[in-house]
């Protein structure tokens, strides 16, 4: 039988009772433990002690598997790279040249083989580091302001690659080939079948003399010279490409690249907050952890601004009260009377009709400028330029005015409501992000109301071709119009509203500008617009190929447009948002875009009967039409293979095995947290017995300084702090160490 490691045995290797021991923390702990569990006897205790140690072991000898794999990886490590003195370092490599020396020819090549390439695998990684979008813009605003604004930098960058990669994926797949397909060896088939009225497609370009604002109207809501172009759907009115040696299927291409950029931009979502669920599967909810976090680990050492070091004091300060606030809120709400529930809920009752009617009142006004400004477009009489572009922007107008009057409404609404602060915060994004994602839909809605319904009813092309003759490109160009009225807006605002305030407020000495005060940079209001931005960008590029494109230039000029109005004109909020979870948020509300965006282009593929006048699905009542028809040209093996994979027996099986390994993996995940929870608890445990022992140590020690020399006193009273000193109702003498005598091993306490 092994020797214990903690308590002391006899002779016969059995473990014995001691007095003193049986007092630890630990101890205690697992009789309470097994007493609640149906009873336990004192003759259990020697089982559970070899237990806790054979427990022990087992965590010592993870332990030094560790140990000994970081070992193994600090050898392979190049010796420049170890944080050692020089003479260890040049001692260490002496080592290794001897070591090399004493091996065959076989090891020293591969050894020597795997740190080249662990060296060349070091410098392309460097490189590739250096070559990052911004990185020493982010360093910098990293170093003035911490990593809460930091975030929403990176996330405009994770933003601009996301839309530059899908601008590849369609200029590879789909503008590509209609350049290069004049120079091939063959031509391009079109729809030649006479469609008679459905196929009209009158040409919107402008003849003649134009004025040139003219041009500049055309520019800013994508009509006249620009509607025939690469950047709307109409202009791909192509079936087959004739190469030399292949034909190029362009429908099915377009189609696949639209799947495809939507199912990239999960995957990639899914995997940058994959890091941020990691750290919240393991994460304590304690609330002692939590202010001890704040107060031990809060601070941003990154911060190097003297006022943004004031601001980030400010805001620890807030959060402190934060909390300190939402558990007086818990013990309000806990001692509320049935009179108090019912007068509280009677008010959030009400005000959430409230916030209901304002929603609406703002989704029927964009509905009713949708329509009001497709009628004026229709038009052959024009009134003057800036009439005409109102009308053209008239939905953008609204949704904008309406993204800016919400916010400022909800943010008093809640002030009524009495809810935790915390919940304020995030209560009142919720019902933005709902306002600002929501309204993008009522405008697809509104279209697709004049779009489905014509004046004899059914419609003869299954569409109203009298007023879309190309309906793809007209919701491309809505989607073309809020992108560049997004970017103007943000772009006003900081030119006139900022920068005016700045200097005012710095200029100013009135009363009034002091309490103005300088322009806040909100986190999460400005990550709310760039997300607004982007869901639009991703329905927009199934009518609008070259939208991706416009986007990244757009987020390339904001990102300088913000940095520049963070230096100059913004500072830090004062009462952020949770910097912890930050990153977390800013994806799941674009997650929560991407959904809605997925939504009205998946409607579009398989229900809305495609334009017969325009874009490459002519020959096709629904783009999803070309699949099946690729499909059933395909050999009889691989059809055969693929109606398996689309039947429903596969797609049953499939969900069931899908939900097997998500149950497994929630049932890992929690036995993993259940074992990050026993060890917290068992280091805490081990630190209450080292503070019991050394007390008791300190306690004998004092009593047997009675009939010691003066200098063995003073001795404990020097090793003793002071921290060790806590009550106790029994004082052992010093004989109780000596009860039963050690054994001939060391023991370790």
């Amino acid at each position: 039988m092994e020797v214990d490691s903690v308590f002391y045995t006899d002779r016969s290797g059995r473990v014995t009772s001691n007095p003193l021991l049986d007092q630890l923390p630990s101890y205690q702990s697992l009789l309470y433990r097994r007493k609640s569990s149906g009873g336990t006897k004192r003759r259990n205790s020697s089982r559970s002690r070899i237990g806790s140690s054979n427990s022990g072991k087992w965590a010592v000898g993870t332990l030094n598997r560790h140990g000994e794999k970081q070992k193994n990886q600090m050898e392979h490590r190049p010796i420049r790279e170890l944080t050692k003195t020089i003479a260890e370092k040049r001692r260490d490599k002496e080592l290794r040249r001897q070591e090399d020396g004493a091996l065959n020819s076989w090891r020293q090549w591969r050894q020597s083989t795997f740190r080249y390439l662990r060296r060349l695998q070091d410098n392309i990684h460097d490189w590739m580091t250096s070559l990052q979008l911004w990185r020493s813009d982010i360093h910098l605003i990293e170093g003035m302001f911490g990593t809460g604004i930091l975030s929403y930098f990176s996330f405009l960058r994770f933003l601009v690659m996301l839309n530059l990669i899908i601008f590849t994926l369609m200029f590879s797949f789909v503008l590509l080939p209609i350049i290069i397909s004049p120079h091939a060896s063959g031509n391009i088939t079109y729809n030649l079948d006479d469609g008679g009225v459905c196929s009209v497609y009158p040409s919107s370009a402008r003849r003649g003399l134009v004025i040139f604002h003219q041009h500049i109207t055309d520019l800013l809501s994508g009509g006249g010279f620009l509607e025939q172009t690469y950047l709307f759907y109409g202009y791909y009115m192509a079936d087959k490409i004739h190469f030399s040696k292949i034909i190029y299927n362009l429908p099915l291409a377009y189609l696949l690249v639209t799947v495809a950029y939507l199912f990239l931009s999960l995957i990639w979502i899914v995997k940058r907050s994959a890091t941020g669920f990691k750290r919240s599967l393991v994460q304590d909810e304690d609330r002692f952890q939590s202010f001890c976090n704040k107060i031990f680990a809060g601070w941003d050492f990154c911060i190097t601004n003297g006022n943004a070091a004031k601001l980030k004091r400010s805001s620890l300060l807030y959060e402190l009260k934060t909390d300190l606030e939402e558990e007086r809120i818990k013990q309000k709400i806990a001692d509320r009377t049935r009179k108090e529930k019912c007068r509280i809920y009677l008010i959030r009752f009400i005000l959430n009709l409230f916030v209901i009617a304002v929603l609406a009142g703002c989704f029927y006004s964009i509905y009713i400028a949708t329509i009001f400004s497709q009628e004026a477009q229709m038009k052959e009489v024009k009134e003057n330029f800036i009439v005409d572009l109102i009308y053209e922007y008239l939905p953008s107008i609204v949704i904008t005015v309406a993204n800016f009057i919400t916010p400022l409404l909800f943010s008093v609404i809640i002030n009524y409501e009495d809810y935790s602060p915390a919940f304020e915060i995030r209560f009142t994004l919720i019902r933005c992000v709902f306002m600002r994602l929501t309204s993008i839909g009522v405008l697809l809605f509104s279209l697709w109301s004049q779009i489905t319904t014509c004046k004899e009813e059914p419609c003869v092309c299954g569409y109203n071709h009298l007023l879309y003759s190309c309906w793809e490109t007209r919701v491309g160009q809505e989607m073309y119009k809020l992108t560049i009225f997004d970017f103007i807006i943000i772009v006003s605002v900081t030119i006139f509203v900022e920068f005016p305030r700045k200097l005012i407020v710095k200029y100013c000495n009135c009363g009034l500008a002091k309490w103005w005060g300088q322009q806040e940079f909100g986190i999460p209001q400005n990550v709310l617009e760039i997300v607004y931005g982007q869901t639009i960008c991703w329905i927009g590029t199934f009518y609008s190929p070259m939208l991706p494109a416009i986007c990244t230039i757009k987020y390339f000029f904001i990102f300088y447009i913000k940095k520049v109005s963070l230096m100059k004109n913004c500072r830090p909020a004062t009462r952020p948002f949770r910097a912890s979870s930050s990153n977390f948020f800013f994806l799941g509300v674009l997650l929560i875009g991407l959904s809605l965006a997925c939504v009205p282009v998946i409607v579009s593929v398989a229900q809305i009967n495609c334009s017969q006048a325009c874009g490459p699905f002519v020959n096709y009542t629904t783009s999803w039409e070309v699949l099946p028809s690729a499909i059933s040209q395909l050999p009889s093996w691989l059809q055969t293979l693929l109606s398996i994979l689309s039947s429903e027996a596969f797609a049953v099986t499939f969900f069931v095995c899908t939900c097997l390994a998500m149950f497994y993996v929630i049932a890992l995940a929690g036995a993993h947290k259940r074992v990050i929870k026993q060890l917290r608890d068992q280091l805490a445990m081990e630190g209450r017995d080292k503070h019991f022992l050394i007390q008791k140590l300190c306690q004998a020690q004092k009593l047997s300084a009675v009939t010691s020399p003066g200098s063995r006193s003073q001795r404990c009273s020097s090793r003793s702090s002071p921290s060790y000193h806590t009550s106790f109702s029994n004082n052992f003498p010093e004989g109780v160490f000596l009860a039963h005598p050690p054994p001939d091993t060391s023991t370790h306490v």
